[in-house]
């Protein structure tokens, strides 16, 4: 029986892969409720800021009448363009027979709060005997839907579930019968419909698709009037018991040509969960999948420092809330007037302790422990086609000490790559990742090329340092120091034996100027 709208049922069975899979998804969920409210209300938090009357840019699905009304729409993959519909592709696989897939639909109503005097005259405005002063302004209510089924009973032409909301509406007397709020939303009519394609024993494509089944209340009403009958920032979580989910950004090399086949419209699914701890593997597979209508990575995360949403587009929490900080007590008042959710921003701000501020202001996630010197221990070495490995020391101090960088030398450091030690002067050719690469460097694949230096990132990787060969500005880039970065195994080497070539005498490529 699929769970009623607005409320959340149990999603998962007891047991140790059960929770795990729990914790995936509230995780998930907490990204998703930052998706849910992309753009609803931006700084300064006010109705008469600009930007706050021009809002619900993403994942907006209305009726399909009056989205059609001058010709049918073109999908994309992301959702910043109106729409009656969403579709989401993904690649999933059965780990057992009795895998279950579960799936909840969340999204926005457009609630009218309107202020009445106490006459019942509407007003734009109203300040009360306690001096609280009260606005009109469009709310939102957050909805959600779901649907649990074996993963077996998607095969015969799929199942579906209403996900609409009901119409209503309440009313909130002001105090001293100084008037009252009205809060009206319309019905909404919606159905998902999930099915799945068997591609490969225990590999199967799983559709979703949601889609606005309402008519407008006018076909030629304007957009802001249209909005009342939509799914606002309307986007989809996906799980299950027994089934893992596979990366469409990343996916491992035997399913790539099965990914591209996967076509979405107007959302773009990602693996949520923890991102896997070491870097590289043969692509990205996850328990829940997050589809949204705006692109994400794979493993999106909330940083644990945030102390609350703030409600903006790519929110940094440290220069908003120092914004925040800083607005008159008239704009404070306006923007606690305007929504509770404004409301709760300013005070959470006000009332910030000392010590959770601070912690706003920056973290580095990529470091490794310290050693018992100081020193960050040596991981694992950069591996390089035909067994060579990067150069790295495993006594180098952490890149942040004073002497992080003593004992390195660009123009004499080497990186063996493929039994070859590679370094300034030494011919490559190059060889760009096919996933994960830069899109400018695969111009260069097939490429020959010239070293100019072996740097070492903070991460402890290699990079090395080239100028292409046929470019006919090489000497001027090498003169003011821009290259191309790739991996070791990236390239691979032209001369088999010996040592690098000596940097010319009469030009040092790691230099602004030429040396005599």
């Amino acid at each position: 029986m699929p769970d009623q709208v607005g409320v959340r049922g149990p999603l998962l069975r007891d047991g140790a892969g059960a929770e795990h899979a729990r914790a995936a998804f509230e995780q998930l969920g907490a990204v998703a409720d930052a998706v849910l409210y992309e753009g609803y209300l931006l700084y300064p938090y006010r109705r008469s800021s600009a930007k706050n009357r021009v809002r619900w840019q993403f994942g907006v699905l209305l009726p399909r009448p009056w989205v059609e009304r001058d010709g049918p729409v073109a999908p994309g993959v992301s959702g910043s363009a109106d729409s009656w519909y969403q579709r989401t592709e993904c690649l999933v696989r059965a780990l057992r027979d009795d895998a279950v897939v579960r799936l909840r639909v969340r999204y926005l109503q457009m609630q009218h709060k309107q202020v009445e005097a106490a006459d019942g005259t509407p007003v734009e405005s109203l300040r009360t005997a306690d001096g609280t002063t009260h606005l009109s302004f469009d709310e939102a209510i957050a909805r959600e839907a779901g649907l649990t089924v074996p993963l077996a009973d998607l095969l015969d032409g799929g199942r579906s579930v209403a996900v609409g909301a009901p119409g209503g509406a309440e009313d909130e007397p002001l105090p001293a019968d100084g008037g009252r709020i009205v809060r009206r939303h319309r019905e909404l009519r919606a159905t998902t419909t999930v099915a799945a394609e068997p591609l490969a024993p225990g590999l199967y494509r799983l559709r979703v698709r949601t889609e606005n089944t309402g008519a407008p209340g006018d076909p030629e009403a304007s957009r802001n009037e249209a909005l009342r009958d939509a799914l606002i920032a309307t986007h989809t979580l996906v799980g299950g018991e027994g089934v893992e989910f596979v990366s469409l950004i990343d996916p491992p090399s035997g399913l790539a040509e099965q990914a591209r086949e996967c076509r979405n419209a107007f959302t773009f699914p990602v693996l949520g969960g923890a991102p896997p701890r070491a870097a590289g593997g043969d692509g990205g597979t996850g328990p829940v999948m997050l589809s949204a209508p705006i692109i994400l990575s794979d493993h999106p995360q909330v940083a644990p420092e945030s102390p609350g949403d703030l409600h903006d587009a790519a929110e940094i929490d440290e220069i908003l809330t120092l914004r925040t900080m800083l607005l008159t007590d008239e704009e404070k008042a306006e923007a606690r007037a305007t929504d509770p959710r404004a409301a709760r921003i300013i005070d959470r701000v006000d009332t910030m302790p000392r010590e959770v501020y601070e912690r706003l202001h920056g973290a580095i996630r990529s470091l490794a422990p310290a050693g018992p010197s100081g020193r960050t221990p040596a991981g694992p070495s950069e591996t390089a086609p035909g067994g060579g490995s990067g150069a790295r020391s495993p006594e180098r101090p952490a890149w942040w000490r004073e002497d992080g960088d003593e004992g390195l030398s660009p123009t004499t450091d080497t990186v063996l790559v493929a039994g070859v030690p590679v370094g300034a002067g030494s011919p490559v050719l190059l060889r760009p990742r096919l996933r994960g690469a830069d899109a400018q460097d695969m111009f260069l694949a097939g490429r020959s090329a010239t070293v100019a230096g072996v740097f070492h990132d903070v991460d402890g990787g290699v990079r090395l340092a080239v100028t292409v060969d046929d470019d006919p500005a090489a000497e001027l880039h090498g003169w003011y120091g821009r290259f191309h970065y790739f991996r070791p195994d990236e390239v691979e080497p032209l001369a088999t034996t010996g040592s690098p070539a000596a940097p010319g005498r009469d030009h040092d490529r790691l230099r602004r100027r030429p040396q005599r």
